[in-house]
């Protein structure tokens, strides 16, 4: 991993391509040697060097070409001879999806697709080792950043009010954490939790 954490970062899953990306080129290299060793032709045996080449590199793309969740983002690194880093703040993303062939059941790997409000809008990440626990990684640790940033929320809400002892403040801040999720769930209207918000302020 190249990219730099942030203050208060911990890194919870990287993944990596699946370990078939890197068979194609290994069978071919076998292939081209053992033809070579039959006819002892140095077109074989190019084709060998040439295939075996392909091996190296896609070994080497498979181990600098990463998705990284964070407790506050999703960053994509890849490139073998260049540095490239792509990165979604978990409130920018909108839906996390995967589809998986039938050898993708079957050797766990398969297409991860985020949807997100950020620049890089939907993007579609390709052979991913275990697909189901990189979108469930995202989907949990999204979850869990958006329940912290209410608290903080509800904390500047409570500190704003003044006045009160700090008995006080944890219950203002406690109410409206609560307040805040049943809106988000879709239990109460916008209106609703604007006057309850005002109710508990005032009180």
């Amino acid at each position: 991993m190249k990219t730099e954490l942030k203050n208060n970062e911990e890194v919870f899953l990287v993944i990596r391509k699946h370990w078939l990306v890197i068979i194609g080129p290994a069978i071919w290299t076998l292939i081209f040697l053992i033809i070579f060793n039959i006819y002892k032709s140095n077109f074989f045996l190019i084709g060998a060097c040439y295939t075996f080449g392909w091996f190296i590199y896609r070994i080497l793309d498979r181990n600098t070409n990463l998705w990284i969740v964070t407790n506050l983002r999703v960053i994509d690194e890849h490139g073998v001879f260049s540095n490239n880093s792509k990165e979604t703040p978990l409130d920018k993303i909108n839906n996390v999806s995967y589809r998986q062939p039938l050898l993708g059941r079957i050797f766990d790997y398969g297409n991860v697709q985020i949807q997100s409000a950020a620049e890089s809008g939907s993007t579609v990440h390709k052979m991913v080792e275990r697909p189901n626990l990189l979108k469930d990684t995202i989907t949990q640790y999204q979850e869990s950043y958006k329940q912290e940033k209410i608290k903080e929320h509800a904390q500047s809400l409570a500190n704003a009010v003044g006045g009160n002892e700090k008995i006080n403040k944890i219950d203002i801040s406690e109410e409206l954490t609560k307040l805040h999720d049943l809106k988000e769930k879709g239990i109460i209207t916008e209106e609703d939790f604007q006057k309850r918000k005002e109710k508990i302020l005032n009180n």
